[in-house]
């Protein structure tokens, strides 16, 4: 037996489409999500989460049909963020299929949304979304609307508040990482998972098995994100739909013999 933490592929939706940015810029297309959920089914992957960059940037709701041929598609766990601003929508996603909401601007914005989603479907089913990215001297500063407005509040504190909310996991996204491939911040990280009583997700800067380790057992974090290590391939960056084998993984001892 060994202990399996979640190991969970993040996809980025724009305008529909599979895309791939860097520091929350520049979004590559890679082509039809569709396609990456049916080679994600087939590699079993524990869970697959999805966030709509371009929704809330637009003032669009979730587009309930695509995510619905997502679900029906789907074998494995899905959450979803992105443009959820009524109770309704989030109604809505959990009929289609979704395991969890995802929520980031309303979490200061309209914080009795994040309320009434948990009273509707529990706290295991509503994940508080925070972005963090580095700035001088390596303060750690928040921002919500997609990385587009900075906030006050310093990570730790979003994370209380968040958990005050009755939010049954944070997915703590470092924005100078994302897409990097140069590992997660790991000090981030680790100041979020001693603050807050409820799982950690960390997000942002994979790049190989090690990183995945090294977040999980420094960091503390109870599952680890990626969205570049799992569709790009060689230092090119080709476009590549892949997961870790399991044998992969317990060899760089992100899985544990227990």
């Amino acid at each position: 037996m060994y202990h399996r933490p979640r190991i969970i592929p993040t996809l980025l939706l724009e305008d529909g489409m599979l895309v791939k940015t860097k520091k929350f810029k520049a979004p590559r297309y890679l082509g039809d999500i569709m396609n990456a959920v049916k080679i994600f089914n087939n590699k079993g992957v524990d869970e697959l989460c999805i966030l709509d960059i371009s929704a809330t940037r637009n003032g669009k709701a979730p587009d309930t049909e695509l995510l619905h041929d997502i679900a029906t598609e789907a074998f494995m766990p899905l959450s979803y963020g992105g443009g959820i601003c009524k109770i309704e929508q989030a109604k809505k996603l959990f009929r289609c299929g979704f395991e969890k909401v995802i929520f980031n601007t309303a979490l200061l914005k309209n914080p009795k949304l994040v309320k009434e989603a948990v009273c509707y479907a529990g706290s295991q089913s509503v994940v508080a979304s925070i972005d963090v990215k580095s700035e001088f001297f390596g303060k750690p500063v928040c921002y919500i609307e997609d990385g587009r407005e900075r906030i006050t509040l310093h990570p730790v504190a979003l994370a209380r508040h968040a958990e005050k909310l009755g939010v049954g996991e944070i997915l703590l996204t470092s924005i100078s990482n994302e897409g990097s491939m140069n590992g997660y911040d790991i000090k981030l990280v680790k100041s979020v998972t001693d603050a807050v009583n409820i799982p950690v997700i960390a997000n942002g800067g994979a790049g190989h098995v090690e990183d995945l380790r090294e977040v999980l057992e420094e960091g503390h974090a109870d599952a680890a994100a990626a969205g570049s290590m799992f569709v790009f391939y060689g230092r090119n960056r080709a476009v590549l739909i892949n997961m870790p084998k399991e044998e992969e993984l317990i060899g760089a001892g992100v899985y544990d013999m227990q």
